[in-house]
């Protein structure tokens, strides 16, 4: 039998002795710890912590554990969650007309380098419901028209919401959904939902970005995964990066350029995210590589 392994993250008020009594809880219950990660924030005052650790005493089972555990969690006033570390997180990917970002993830998924199940695919379009079937991943068409009204837009909003309940979806990903979500769906998403945009934001907005860059000369290009929020491209960043460019180079060669960091960058997102190294720091993350 495969040893039952977790992963508990936690932030509370920083104090002296977290690191002590979570150790200790952990070597009480019979558990060894495979690795630990901790931060804390002199800013915010709060106090951030990863523990990813194995469970070899027969005698405690999941329920004590948790029990157990929620007990010293009150008595320091954590925010904490003990996450099995064998699960496969359900992953629910959203998209427009451009594939590159929905491929990656898929191949990602596929070849086992993304540790998730997807049982859907969202999109406003069609074009990759053979994509999709090629992973045999149920394809969920919701269309929009251009210019809908408010009403149409909640009530397609209402479905996406729908089969999240129904899949039991702990993750949405926005791998180039280009419609701009209501208020009411980026809180029920709070906290479970990424967006992956180029870097340009907000100096090259609307369409072609890559084309304004290169009218501008830019020397730096790149993409920015991060929560959704209701603030349109502004929710707390999980990961960035950039490529040099120079004046050679055509805005095509840009825009392909730029496709592969989205891929990147949205993947190692996704990847912190269902291994649980994300924690939210207000406006900021802390990120456990």
């Amino acid at each position: 039998m495969t040893t039952p392994e977790y992963i508990l993250t936690l932030s509370c008020f920083d104090q002296r002795g977290i690191v002590h009594r979570v150790s200790g809880f952990l070597a009480d219950h019979g558990c060894n710890i495979i690795d630990s990660a901790q931060f804390g924030d002199a800013e915010s005052k709060l106090f951030f912590m990863r523990v990813h650790f194995a469970l070899e005493d027969a005698g405690v089972d999941d329920s004590d554990l948790r029990a157990d555990f929620a007990a010293l969690g009150e008595s320091m006033a954590m925010n904490w969650q003990l996450h099995d570390a064998h699960a496969r997180p359900r992953v629910m990917l959203m998209v427009s007309k451009i594939g590159h970002c929905l491929n990656d993830l898929l191949f990602r998924y596929k070849s086992g380098l993304l540790p998730v199940e997807i049982p859907a695919i969202v999109s406003n379009h069609m074009d990759f419901y053979q994509l999709a079937a090629s992973y045999n991943i149920p394809f969920h068409h919701l269309p929009l028209a251009a210019g809908a009204d408010e009403g149409a837009k909640l009530a397609q909003e209402a479905k996406v919401l729908e089969l999240m309940a129904s899949h039991k979806i702990e993750l949405v990903v926005l791998a180039r959904y280009m419609q701009i979500l209501s208020p009411g769906l980026c809180e029920a998403m709070r906290g479970k939902a990424i967006n992956i945009h180029h870097s340009f934001l907000p100096s090259f907005k609307g369409a072609r970005p890559y084309a304004q860059a290169h009218s501008r000369g830019v020397k730096l290009i790149g993409a920015t995964a991060h929560f959704v929020t209701g603030d349109l491209d502004e929710g707390p960043i999980i990961e960035q990066d950039v490529e040099r460019v120079d004046h050679a180079m055509s805005a095509e060669t840009l825009s392909a350029i730029g496709r592969d960091v989205e891929c990147v960058v949205l993947a190692r997102a996704v990847k912190w995210f269902v291994e649980h190294r994300i924690l939210q720091n207000g406006d900021k993350t802390v990120v456990f590589k």
